[in-house]
């Protein structure tokens, strides 16, 4: 899931795809820029006059003097990215990195900037991209991502790299076959349920898709807003006033791409939680784990406020109280004395479950519903994995963290029309992880898993 700001976390603008949707990145994540014509440099900040360079010119300076008005934001920004950023959204982010200093260009083409700098002492990247038009669509201020280790060569090593990550951990390389079937190359605790953390926002994501196919429901109706159904995370719709609107679509793209949780939890109201129960309950062989099926925003209350004892109350009734409790008890509470945990906390008990075995599934159950909007919100953010696209066009991909928890799943569609997944799973419930190092490892071991399968 996207936990609430952490000091330590960098401070992400995103509209181009974050590494991880880990704890504390604000972000909006649209479309990434195109270097695939960039020129690698290094010299003082000579910012170009082209349109990347006159934008990066203004963000600059713009930092300077907040709040920035909503009509100087339409001059520099393409109409979908600031939807999703909202002016709100960009003068908190500017108020945050206000005294960033450009030091080198990195990566120059006249469409995309690349360069590094310093915030308070520490070093962070700078990208910027621009349309046809010459206005941003992708902006961020990162801290420089970790250089991805070495592909595993064989299963043997996989697997032996993957159980020094952490003591619980889960792995499965599969082909999803014409009949939809998971069909296994290698795996490791298949069927073990584990905590799945935002890799559960698929289930919700499939339950809307089917809503919508069935008529219920249409990519473009309209959602409010609505206070009490608020969660935590920077960014996205959490950005937003409350009673404003937004789409189903929107919402959707928001709830993968960024891992959204106030998005997801208007989905969850909108179809219901009985209905993503049902869509959960075919795509899964652990369902029980799983019901009630919390919104992140009771996951929050019952981890975060007044912990233990809250909790407690909770796990010690069966489900039909369960489900009084949260409708009855938790929606009356409000998020402000929420505390955030930096250990792992009920991680094998309030959470989402599922095995890597179930993700597949989950995966192949949402291919059936794959169209245009389905693709869209599952394919904006791959997490770094890295595939050539020209081999695998279609790459859809999902994460998920808290303490003690880190997850990566990955579905990809070769040239060839062969569609493969994995999904790499990893817990502990005595610490939490280095995420600076784990992440890196598992999308490296997410990579080899691809390559391993297709024997390529």
């Amino acid at each position: 899931m996207r936990l609430p700001l952490r000091p330590r976390h960098l401070l992400t603008l995103a509209l181009a795809a974050a590494a991880v949707p880990a704890a504390a990145v604000p972000a909006v994540a649209l479309t990434a820029p195109d270097a695939a014509t960039a020129v690698e440099v290094s010299a003082v900040p000579e910012i170009p006059d082209s349109p990347a360079g006159r934008q990066l010119r203004w963000f600059l300076e713009a930092l300077s003097r907040t709040p920035i008005a909503e009509s100087e934001l339409r001059e520099h920004f393409n109409a979908d990215a600031l939807a999703s950023l909202t002016v709100e959204g960009f003068n908190d982010f500017a108020k945050q990195v206000a005294g960033y200093q450009l030091e080198k260009l990195t990566t120059v083409t006249p469409t995309a900037l690349e360069g590094t700098g310093t915030l308070g002492g520490q070093r962070f990247t700078l990208q910027l991209g621009v349309d046809g038009e010459g206005k941003i669509n992708s902006i961020a201020i990162r801290s420089p991502q970790p250089q991805i280790p070495a592909a595993p060569k064989s299963w043997k090593e996989l697997d032996a790299r993957l159980r020094e990550v952490a003591s619980n951990v889960g792995f499965l390389a599969a082909e999803i076959d014409a009949d939809g079937r998971c069909r296994v190359a290698h795996t490791v605790a298949p069927d073990k349920v584990q905590p799945l953390g935002s890799i559960f926002k698929v289930y919700v994501l499939g339950a809307v898709a089917e809503k919508i196919r069935a008529g219920e429901l249409s990519w473009n109706t309209e959602l409010t807003i609505k206070p009490e159904w608020r969660s935590l995370g920077a960014g996205g719709l959490n950005g937003r006033p409350d009673n404003s609107t937004t789409t189903v679509r929107e919402a959707a793209r928001l709830m993968i791409s960024i891992s959204d949780n106030t998005a997801t939890d208007l989905l969850i109201r909108t179809v219901g939680r009985e209905a993503v129960e049902t869509t959960m309950r075919r795509w899964s062989k652990h369902d029980k784990r799983n019901i009630p099926f919390l919104t992140t925003r009771e996951m929050f209350l019952l981890k975060g406020v007044n912990y233990p004892d809250q909790a407690r109350t909770y796990l010690d009734v069966d489900v039909a109280d369960k489900r009084a409790y949260l409708e009855e008890t938790l929606a009356k509470q409000t998020l402000e004395s929420f505390s955030m945990w930096d250990r792992p906390r009920e991680i094998n008990t309030v959470e989402w479950f599922g095995s890597p075995r179930d993700v597949c599934r989950a995966y192949a159950g949402l291919a059936t519903l794959d169209g245009e909007q389905v693709d869209e919100a599952m394919s904006v953010n791959d997490l770094s994995i890295g595939l050539d696209r020209e081999k695998w066009p279609t790459v859809w991909a999902k994460g998920g963290s808290e303490p003690g928890v880190l997850n990566l799943s990955y579905f990809a569609r070769s040239a060839k029309g062969r569609t493969y997944v994995v999904t790499v799973l990893a817990n502990d419930p005595a610490r939490a992880f280095d995420e600076s190092k784990v992440v890196s490892e598992l999308i490296s071991l997410s990579r080899g898993g691809f390559t391993l399968a297709t024997g390529k």
